[in-house]
């Protein structure tokens, strides 16, 4: 129906015809499709999973402005690793740069990347810088990366892993709050906050995933540099990934730690008490420990 006015004045509904509907519900259409079709190029021009071409992968390894584009170009050299494929030698020296660079997350992903090539010496010698490297995150790829080149230098990183992580405060001030133990955390995710001398307000983010482990310093007290505000447990995959990499890293030492993890009242899953019973088995038969 349509309502018009006759010649006298008065309203009148018109029925329109199929044909005038589509007409009159065109622009709207349209303009549904448009919508649709930009959601979907966004989708699609963000998508990890989009092939991209050599040029294509050299400009987005090079655009810093664009995080997820240098995350994408690093995505798809890693599958073309995996596959052998020759051609991601031409990008290798860019790799390299970037384990150097001042954003945590080109690092912690390329600390990654850099196993997927044991044969390449330059590789080696990087992962034994980032197994150094200021970030935990950073430093738990590269010990694990290190691995694959029969390299054990980033076992007392492996071992930090089953150990509670402590975050110390960067400020000195007052702790106004923070999560609750046992919350679960990303990396990333918003620990605490500190107000500092002038009034201003600060955030402290997770630098790892996990759970809180135990909150040291409670809303209302105050804080220094460096002083432990909170702990957090590594979450199960890291746990399992440093279980499986310390059955070539781990020695005698080792065992009551990880032993821990393999009693059933460990409060771990299932999995993860299997691969520390595999990981202590492996470390007995390479030592002698009985």
């Amino acid at each position: 129906m349509k309502t018009t006015i006759d010649e006298s004045g008065k309203q009148r509904d018109v029925r329109l015809t199929p044909s005038a509907r589509m007409r009159a519900s065109g622009p709207i259409l349209i303009l549904a499709g448009l919508f649709v079709l930009a959601v979907f190029l966004s989708w699609y021009f963000s998508w990890f999973g989009r092939t991209l071409s050599d040029s294509e992968i050299t400009e987005y390894l090079n655009d810093e402005k664009h995080p997820r584009h240098v995350q994408h170009a690093l995505f798809q050299i890693q599958e073309r690793m995996e596959r052998k494929n020759s051609s991601v030698h031409q990008w290798y020296p860019r790799l390299l740069a970037l384990s150097e660079n001042q954003e945590t997350e080109f690092r912690l992903t390329v600390a990654w990347l850099l196993g997927s090539d044991s044969s390449s010496e330059d590789f080696h010698q990087a992962l034994r810088r980032l197994v150094h490297d200021s970030e935990p995150v950073v430093r738990r790829n590269a010990a694990l990366a290190l691995i694959r080149f029969q390299d054990t230098s980033g076992r007392p990183e492996l071992l930090a892993i089953l150990e509670p992580y402590v975050v110390r405060s960067p400020l000195q001030g007052v702790m106004v709050s923070t999560l609750k133990q046992g919350s679960p955390l990303a990396r990333g995710t918003l620990l605490a906050r500190i107000k500092v001398q002038d009034g201003s307000i600060h955030e402290i983010r997770s630098p790892l995933p996990g759970k809180i482990e135990r909150i040291i310093v409670g809303s209302g007290a105050n804080v220094s540099v460096n002083d432990p505000i909170a702990s957090i447990d590594s979450d199960d995959e890291s746990i399992w990934e440093a279980l499986r990499g310390l059955t070539l890293a781990g020695n005698s030492e080792d065992l009551p730690l990880i032993e821990r993890y393999s009693r059933p009242d460990s409060g771990v899953s299932d999995k993860i008490q299997e691969q520390a019973r595999l990981t202590v088995e492996a470390i007995r038969a390479r030592t002698g420990k009985t």
